[in-house]
Protein backbone atom coordinates (compact mmCIF):
# COMPACT_ATOMS: atom_id res chain seq x y z
CA UNK A 1 0.00 0.00 0.00
CA UNK A 2 1.31 3.16 -1.10
CA UNK A 3 1.94 6.33 1.39
CA UNK A 4 -0.73 9.11 1.23
CA UNK A 5 0.10 12.55 0.37
CA UNK A 6 -0.22 13.74 3.75
CA UNK A 7 1.98 10.68 5.06
CA UNK A 8 4.91 11.52 2.74
CA UNK A 9 4.24 15.23 4.35
CA UNK A 10 4.12 14.10 7.88
CA UNK A 11 7.49 11.83 6.81
CA UNK A 12 9.45 14.60 4.97
CA UNK A 13 8.35 17.75 7.38
CA UNK A 14 9.58 15.51 10.26
CA UNK A 15 13.02 14.33 8.34
CA UNK A 16 13.38 18.67 7.73
CA UNK A 17 12.85 19.28 11.19
CA UNK A 18 15.18 16.80 12.51
CA UNK A 19 18.31 18.01 10.02
CA UNK A 20 17.38 21.53 10.97
CA UNK A 21 17.84 20.73 14.46
CA UNK A 22 21.29 18.96 13.87
CA UNK A 23 22.66 22.40 12.31
CA UNK A 24 21.00 24.16 15.33
CA UNK A 25 23.32 21.94 17.48
CA UNK A 26 26.73 23.51 15.16
CA UNK A 27 25.51 26.77 13.97
CA UNK A 28 28.57 26.76 12.22
CA UNK A 29 27.51 24.73 10.06
CA UNK A 30 24.08 26.09 9.79
CA UNK A 31 23.62 27.84 6.17
CA UNK A 32 23.69 32.05 7.10
CA UNK A 33 19.69 32.52 7.41
CA UNK A 34 18.19 29.33 7.28
CA UNK A 35 15.31 29.34 8.98
CA UNK A 36 13.14 25.32 10.14
CA UNK A 37 10.69 26.92 7.91
CA UNK A 38 13.02 27.56 5.11
CA UNK A 39 13.91 24.03 5.87
CA UNK A 40 10.89 22.53 5.68
CA UNK A 41 9.73 24.34 2.46
CA UNK A 42 13.08 23.48 0.65
CA UNK A 43 12.48 19.77 1.48
CA UNK A 44 9.14 19.31 0.59
CA UNK A 45 8.41 18.08 -3.72
CA UNK A 46 6.72 20.98 -5.73
CA UNK A 47 3.45 18.37 -6.52
CA UNK A 48 2.70 17.95 -1.96
CA UNK A 49 3.31 22.35 -1.14
CA UNK A 50 0.02 23.12 -1.95
CA UNK A 51 -1.36 19.95 0.95
CA UNK A 52 1.27 21.58 2.94
CA UNK A 53 -0.07 23.73 6.10
CA UNK A 54 1.81 25.48 8.95
CA UNK A 55 -0.84 23.86 11.54
CA UNK A 56 0.64 20.43 9.93
CA UNK A 57 4.17 21.90 10.37
CA UNK A 58 3.16 22.91 14.25
CA UNK A 59 1.83 19.68 14.48
CA UNK A 60 5.16 18.08 13.43
CA UNK A 61 6.68 20.08 15.50
CA UNK A 62 5.14 19.96 18.84
CA UNK A 63 5.61 15.72 18.17
CA UNK A 64 8.89 16.00 17.80
CA UNK A 65 9.89 18.10 20.26
CA UNK A 66 8.00 16.36 22.75
CA UNK A 67 9.33 13.13 22.00
CA UNK A 68 13.06 14.36 22.08
CA UNK A 69 12.13 15.81 25.27
CA UNK A 70 10.71 12.58 26.69
CA UNK A 71 13.79 10.56 25.57
CA UNK A 72 16.48 12.79 26.84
Amino acid sequence: MPLSNREKLLVIVSNAISVYSMYMKNPDTMPKGLTMIDSVLKAIPQDLKKELTMDLIDEVFAFVSKTQSELS
